[in-house]
């Protein structure tokens, strides 16, 4: 995917250790993929948390309930917003040698 494709657009953000971001959702789909640092996920309808931290990438599909608790070092991410219906469910992808587990999550 490029974020020149129809319909994306691409930015990059940081946050300070302990910054929260209370519940919300998105009218649209959302790629996360974190450059440094680590931030929490919290899945308020499935009760769920997914922590990213640097090389790894979550899927977020429009809709989705999520607030975020950013980690004891800070944050740097990068995001693609792609059209709504994009992707299906909320996945992370691991990005890290030592951590090969993958998770699924359904998403709204």
């Amino acid at each position: 995917m490029s974020a020149r494709d129809p319909g994306q657009s691409a930015s990059t953000w940081s946050n300070g250790p302990g910054d929260h971001y209370p519940e919300h959702r998105h009218d649209y789909d959302k790629v996360l993929v974190a450059a440094s640092g680590s931030i929490t996920f919290r899945l308020t309808e499935g009760g769920e948390s997914i922590e990213l931290r640097t090389g790894d990438r979550l899927d977020l599909p429009a809709g989705t309930l999520h607030g975020a608790d950013v980690g004891p070092s800070g944050v740097s991410c990068r995001e693609t917003h792609l059209p709504r219906g994009t992707l299906s469910q909320v996945r992370l992808h691991v990005g890290r040698a030592d951590r090969p587990e993958t998770a699924t999550r359904h998403g709204a």
